[in-house]
């Protein structure tokens, strides 16, 4: 198998995905569907920046720049009754490869960066948060100096 082409990377972000909601969600009739498109890498940065810390908001705006069918206004999504909004917003993180099954978790914990990050941490004693401002080269460039260190005194 060979390398995808940019174009084929980012064809994904154009997908649209129809969403049946379940029967007695709401006042939803039998049948009924909504149309949602993936999260793209600058949805997320914006909206996260715009909601600052207020979790109920960034739903509200996630929900708002996903949803294509029907097209919500802002003061629209927010009226939703809460059990058909969250079902949406786990419908979205899923069609957006952000819901992480029990399995995806353990690969993710494992993965080299989250490895990474979890040494920088116990390392320099950074919080998480800490950790997860820096940049994969800033990342990179610690490590390199913890494996410098740990030579050197090795050496000693």
């Amino acid at each position: 198998m060979g390398y995808l082409t940019a174009d084929e990377l980012l064809a994904g972000a154009t997908v649209t995905h129809d969403v049946a909601l379940p029967p007695g969600l709401g006042d939803t009739p039998g049948g009924a569907k909504v149309k949602l498109r993936p999260l793209t890498v600058r949805d997320v940065q914006r909206v996260t920046k715009a909601a600052k810390d207020d979790d109920r908001l960034l739903s509200v705006l996630l929900l708002k720049e996903a949803l294509v069918e029907p097209s919500l206004s802002f003061e629209q999504v927010h009226a939703l009754p809460a059990g058909l909004a969250r079902f949406l917003v786990d419908e979205l993180n899923r069609v957006s490869g952000l819901k992480v099954a029990e399995r995806g978790m353990a690969d993710a914990i494992e993965a080299p960066l989250a490895r990474a990050c979890f040494v920088l941490a116990r390392e320099f004693g950074w919080s998480p948060q800490e950790v997860g401002e820096l940049t994969v080269g800033q990342i990179l460039l610690y490590l390199e100096m913890i494996n410098q260190h740990r030579a050197e005194a090795a050496s000693a």
